[in-house]
């Protein structure tokens, strides 16, 4: 079958799937009506409910990436409607050039591509007729539409993929990206923090500290916040309104009694033979020094990952547990009778039996049982809280009149102390916008809160004197740094005079490496700018590296290598192909003209929230 045909085939099952799918959840089934395009290109028409279809698809995108439903006005704004609509023209452009070829599909393709397609089939996994014509009867396809529909999808995909199959990747493009990609590096390197300074840094006197600050005001400068006054209530702050008895904790403690009562237990390895006779000779073998318990493993073909059977008690090793658990130290026994045949048991180590008892854990199982508790006091708090809130209580109220705390924070993104570490918070708070009314909501512990934007205050910089020790210690990190960078400076130029890299340091020497395979990774770019014999310093905050280059070597020559190498191409030829179909579309509209009908445009907007 060709790379056409291929694509054809694969397009085609999924427009299916997308056509029955495609218009649920957004009340869109067609329009009625003169109204059957938003514009044409060339001579060919943009269908009305083709371009539905791509808005409803882009819609039902965005909200599941976000878990909310957009408004088609914010859609607007977002583009999301000029992409759906971009998307509509293209394929009419390409089905008014397959119109002008003459290229279509008979209707026993388009036939088989339904019957293979498995959407419209019955319980027996057979098609089913009435299940496909109430399903496009739903949608408000007939018959007749949707199987032109397909022809002309299927049409399109063989023209995209006969021009996107026909591109190779030149040689020279991907050998450059091979060599780029595959080259290796060997490198050694001295590592140099503050303990090789031969002073430490001091703490700077005024001028420098504000000389820092003044230079630097964006580390000092408290982001874009939203003031936002919450009230909130969580199990742990109820804790002490509720009361679990004794027999409860007690019948926690006895349901979870094979985590808190654990009989010894030993680790063992445990290698079956087909025969006693086999066994014995092994074992043998083990006992005259002749083989090793590995090399016993190996004869069978197995690895220690497929004997092992992890820490077992006695009875898990039915038979054999008596003689296994005799043993005190780690060794071999057997050969044992098992129910899968006779075999050698290494036991690894004993693990000692271990008893939690129940006052050892009674606070644990209170604290445990009163948060389920209160957040079920809490879950039975929401609709009181709720009727509050509709009968317009404030965020003080529920604080002075329910068992809920009052609190303020100045929320910009990226904080996640006190009540932000809580995600729903968090995503509440971003979402916030003045004149919102505070409505209840749940946190992931079994808590609620309620929030009010209050105001939002612009990003401004901290008085000195409110991140003075922030200063000082970013101005004695900064001094750091730029003494080890001196040093490191004068090594290299040492190291590049021919002073060998060892009389400065610890040296260590990495194998040579891929780009992405230097260690430490922040070396990498260092490692690939040098020459081969250069040395080079890179810093990072507190540690600072020398770097010298020792060999430059091509890519290995290697099945993974050569893999990588065949997906280059094949990535590099999809890539060009895109491009150039991009191009080709591009052109075919250019060269048709496109006309566009605000109004039937309009219409359709009007179909969605």
């Amino acid at each position: 079958m060709s790379a056409a045909k291929k694509t054809g085939n694969a397009v085609v099952w999924v427009i299916i799937a997308m056509l029955i799918i495609g218009l649920g959840g957004f009340g869109v089934t067609n329009f009625g009506g003169t109204v059957d395009s938003i514009g044409t290109v060339g001579k060919t028409p943009i269908p009305v409910n083709a371009y539905a279809r791509e808005l409803t698809a882009e819609l039902r995108t965005i909200q599941a990436r976000t878990g909310q439903q957009i408004p088609l006005q914010q859609a607007q704004l977002l583009g999301l409607t000029d992409q759906a609509r971009g998307r509509v023209i293209t394929n009419t452009a390409l089905d008014n050039e397959t119109a002008r070829l003459g290229l279509s599909v008979g209707d026993q393709e388009v036939a088989d591509q339904i019957l293979l397609s498995g959407q419209f089939d019955g319980i027996d996994g057979t098609f089913d007729r009435e299940a496909y014509r109430y399903s496009l009867r739903q949608n408000g396809l007939s018959e007749a539409e949707f199987e032109d529909q397909i022809r002309r999808e299927t049409a399109r995909a063989m023209l995209q993929g006969a021009i996107v199959s026909s591109v190779a990747a030149p040689d020279t493009a991907v050998d450059t990206l091979f060599n780029f990609i595959g080259e290796r590096r060997g490198y050694s390197y001295v590592t140099l923090s503050a303990a090789d300074l031969a002073a430490t840094v001091a703490e700077p006197d005024e001028a420098a500290i504000t000389a820092y600050y003044e230079a630097n005001p964006a580390d000092f400068t408290a982001p874009e916040a939203k003031q936002i006054t919450y009230a909130w209530l969580t199990p742990d702050m109820l804790l002490d309104q509720v009361e679990v008895d004794e027999a409860a904790l007690q019948t926690l403690y006895d349901d979870r009694a094979d985590q808190y009562i654990r009989p010894e237990r030993r680790l063992v390895e445990r290698l079956i033979y087909p025969s006693t006779v086999e066994a014995e000779t092994a074992a043998a073998r083990l006992e005259s020094g002749e083989a090793d318990f590995e090399t016993l493993v190996a004869d069978r073909g197995l690895s220690l990952a497929d004997i092992d059977m992890g820490d077992v008690t006695e009875a898990e090793l039915g038979a054999a547990g008596a003689e296994v658990f005799a043993m005190n130290e780690p060794g071999v026994v057997g050969p044992l009778d098992t129910d899968f045949g006779p075999a050698l048991f290494r036991m690894n180590a004993v693990l000692e039996a271990n008893t939690i008892t129940f006052d050892d854990v009674r606070d644990e199982l209170r604290a445990e049982l009163g948060v389920d508790r209160a957040a079920r006091l809490i879950s039975d708090l929401l609709s009181d809280i709720d009727d509050r809130l509709a009968a317009g209580a404030t965020i003080e109220d529920l604080a002075n009149e329910t068992d809920m705390v009052q609190g303020n924070i100045a929320y910009f993104t990226g904080q996640d102390a006190d009540i932000a570490a809580y995600p729903a918070f968090r995503a509440a708070a971003s979402a916030v916008q003045e004149g919102d009314f505070p409505e209840i909501q749940e946190l992931e512990n079994g808590g609620i809160f309620a929030l009010r934007l209050d105001e939002i205050t612009a990003p401004r910089l901290r008085p000195l004197d409110e991140v003075r020790a922030e200063v000082i210690a970013a101005w004695q990190a900064a001094e750091t740094t730029a003494a080890l960078t001196a040093k490191a400076d004068d090594i290299a130029a040492a190291a590049n005079s021919g002073a060998p890299l060892s009389d400065f340091g610890t040296v260590e020497t990495a194998e040579p490496a891929e780009r992405g395979a230097v260690a430490p990774l922040i070396l990498s770019e260092t490692v690939f700018a040098l020459n081969a014999g250069e040395t080079g310093v890179y810093a990072d905050g507190d540690l600072v590296y020398v770097v010298t280059l020792d060999e430059i070597l091509p890519p290995a020559d290697d099945a993974d290598t050569q893999d990588m190498l065949a997906t280059l191409r094949t990535a590099t030829a999809d890539s060009i192909g895109r491009d150039v179909f991009v191009y080709f579309s591009q052109d075919l509209l250019n060269s048709a003209g496109l006309t566009l009908d605000q109004a039937a445009i309009n219409a359709v907007h009007a179909q969605f929230p």
